[in-house]
């Protein structure tokens, strides 16, 4: 058997295999996301129980495979058992983590992925911050860094800098004051810089702010129309958030 790796990572889903094993899915920091099997898992007393439960955080020791790995043992740093004290929070995070388990790629750099699904499972435990919020600010910044994120510094028709006062949903950004002034998405200065914050902030200071009810309502509009534009998938965990509201 070839020497054992460590890796640092979140688990993203976790599926039950046979009578006592369990399939899960890594996402990690050096290897991109991974999928591993943990052997007698189900197993009421075996040590694998907790740590290859969604959201578990910390260091995995895997023994390389063909085509998977194994889980050989777990230190885990942040299980988020708080979530699990709010349904719609949990359920959320479940989204977050069908996210990028559907974004991200095999032996692919995705740490700006897994600090961002980190940083926003963070902010859902605080209770600080409205799950919309939270949301919108993950979908938006995790669209960036697949590089499909709105062009929101620049006029997408005409490149002018400033003023920008609406969203394109069909060229996918924002519009000046001329070339949007008749355009049916109109945004205000604060969304405009809510946007532009969020594309280019570094991960660790996302959650750093709040906004107004109009300009939550404005984000998750705009939010949602890009993203219906670019992402073209049904993801389970939402049907179940619809369910509970």
């Amino acid at each position: 058997m070839s020497d054992s790796i460590i890796v640092t990572g979140m688990v993203l889903t976790s599926m039950p295999v046979g009578d006592y094993d369990k399939r899960i899915t890594i996402l990690t920091l050096d290897r991109g996301k991974i999928t591993a099997f943990a052997r007698s898992a189900r197993r009421p007393k075996s040590a694998l129980v907790a740590c290859t439960n969604p959201f578990a955080f910390g260091d995995f020791e895997l023994y390389p495979g063909k085509n998977a790995y194994t889980l050989v043992k777990a230190d885990i740093k942040n299980y988020f058992r708080e979530l699990t004290m709010d349904p719609f929070a949990a359920y959320m995070g479940f989204y977050f983590c069908e996210f990028a388990e559907y974004c991200c790629q095999e032996n692919n750099d995705e740490r700006e992925m897994l600090r961002l699904l980190y940083q926003s499972l963070n902010a859902l435990k605080s209770g600080k911050y409205d799950n919309s919020f939270v949301r919108a600010v993950y979908e938006d910044k995790a669209l960036t860094i697949i590089g499909e994120g709105a062009n929101v510094f620049e006029c997408v028709a005409c490149k002018k800098k400033s003023p920008l006062v609406a969203y394109s949903q069909e060229k996918g950004g924002l519009l000046c004051d001329e070339c949007g002034k008749t355009h049916k998405n109109q945004i205000s200065d604060a969304t405009r810089y809510t946007l532009q914050y969020i594309a280019g902030s570094s991960i660790e200071k996302l959650y750093s702010f709040k906004v107004t009810d109009e300009v939550l309502a404005e984000l998750i509009h705009v939010v949602g129309l890009h993203y219906s534009k670019m992402i073209r998938h049904s993801f389970k965990s939402l049907e179940v958030m619809r369910e509970l509201t």
